[in-house]
């Protein structure tokens, strides 16, 4: 439903999973939480070619089975683009995975009859440890759907050494408004080099999530089916702001065609003082930058009401009707032990999506370049109205990145963006 993320140290980090069932489940036993088993056999099928994500997820299995030695954890490789047809296909046939690890709130609620109440399944302490405003993305009618793992932000990666040699003084704190970022840019556009290399080849989750920071709230209604459609100033602030600074020359024009993957080694070239790209980046940039590149990340970027950005966590869910519904919980308690979310975001990217995750990452991290920033914009994640719509990823594609692309190409203005985004929705959902 969101932005995500990965293809090896390029595109795609996300590990999008399935637990597939093998066997009828396991006695029940104390060990773990409410519905937890000690014995069973699971499939844990995933996709991530990011290594040391691939690292991190074959020790967590490791881990499972030596502490549940008659939980049989067999892992496979599966390919990401095809995960929502499978998954339908496999519901309509009743041989649906046991556990589910998908990528946000939209992809997963649509699955809602087929899931199981994780806060019937999972020890009251796993449940309170996601914090409200993501636990309400996740929930439906009442019933806990998911449990979030990993989830992202933007921010804006620098490097060092250009602002500081144009004499910027680099903002400190926990955020930096907009109007400082502009001016950044501009003071670093200057002997062939450009404040901004953007990637928006697709932008739309980018700007509907920096625009809740100016109280966006694009759609009127939670009801998707009554929702319609509201494009004004809050929601066009952030395609504005970024288009004045293309019209300006503070933005590389060839990254903005490009994804921002693809923007990364006009950066890593000195051609460009910043981008923004997901938090999730700085995995990669850890592990491609040139020797001696010196980056940072700035504050989390503020808008006139604050720096939220959108919550979109890859969830963890059981079938209802799994026949080892003991043994898919226990595994899922154990996969969202802190230490183990933990492990797994940093070797992302990511930023763990409950609290006591959220502080080990903290404790690991300490002084790695970069991470306090990262860990530190995950904190004002939030629910907008539109998380839960299952037509928003169409709309996204088919409708806002065009209209996107064709504003910031100047064949739109304002009135024409939201137009265009308005009876494109009212299209997508009849």
């Amino acid at each position: 439903m969101m932005l995500r993320r990965y293809v090896a140290l390029g595109a795609a980090l996300a590990t999008v999973a399935v637990l597939a069932g093998c066997s009828s489940g396991g006695s029940t036993g104390s060990a773990a939480g409410k519905g937890s088993a000690t014995s069973g056999s699971i499939t844990y099928e995933y996709f991530n070619n990011q290594p040391a994500a691939i690292t991190a997820t074959k020790k967590i299995v490791a881990d499972f089975e030596k502490k549940y030695p008659k939980i049989h954890v067999k892992l496979e490789v599966a390919p990401a683009d095809s995960l929502e047809q499978k998954l339908q296909t496999q519901y309509a046939g009743g041989v649906a995975p046991d556990v589910i690890q998908n990528d946000a709130p939209g992809d997963t609620l649509q699955f809602a009859d087929f899931l199981a109440d994780l806060g019937k399944l999972l020890p009251k302490s796993v449940v309170d440890d996601i914090p409200s405003s993501v636990r309400s993305g996740l929930t439906q009618d009442g019933k806990l759907l998911a449990v979030p793992t990993e989830q992202q932000s933007y921010v804006v990666f620098a490097n060092k050494k250009i602002l500081q040699d144009d004499g910027v003084t680099i903002p400190t704190g926990d955020t930096m408004s907009w109007d400082d970022f502009e001016s950044i840019a501009k003071q670093t556009t200057t002997n062939g080099v450009k404040g901004l290399a953007l990637g928006l080849a697709q932008p739309t989750s980018e700007f509907a999530s920096f625009g809740l920071g100016f109280g966006a709230k694009f759609f009127t209604s939670s009801d998707e089916s009554k929702a319609k459609a509201s494009i004004g100033a809050a929601e066009l602030q952030v395609p504005r702001r970024i288009k004045a600074m293309i019209d300006a020359g503070y933005v590389d024009k060839t990254s903005v065609t490009q994804s921002t993957s693809d923007a990364l080694p006009t950066f890593y070239g000195g051609k460009a003082a910043m981008t923004i790209a997901g938090s999730y980046q700085i995995a990669n940039i850890e592990s491609q930058a040139p020797a001696g590149f010196d980056w940072i990340v700035l504050p989390a970027l503020a808008g006139s009401t604050g720096s939220q950005q959108m919550s979109a966590p890859i969830t963890l869910s059981i079938t209802a009707k799994s026949k080892n519904t003991a043994a898919a919980a226990t595994f899922v308690e154990f996969y969202q032990s802190a230490a183990n979310l933990a492990a797994i975001n940093i070797a992302d990217g990511e930023i763990p999506a409950t609290i006591s995750a959220l502080a080990e990452a903290r404790k690991l991290t300490a002084g790695k370049n970069g991470w306090a920033e990262v860990l530190s914009s995950g904190t004002n994640l939030v629910n907008p109205t539109w998380n839960t719509f299952t037509k928003y990823e169409d709309w996204k594609s088919t409708v806002a990145t065009p209209a996107y692309q064709k504003y910031l190409a100047g064949q739109l203005d304002d009135s024409g963006l939201a137009s265009a985004l308005e009876k494109g929705w009212t299209s997508v959902n009849q």
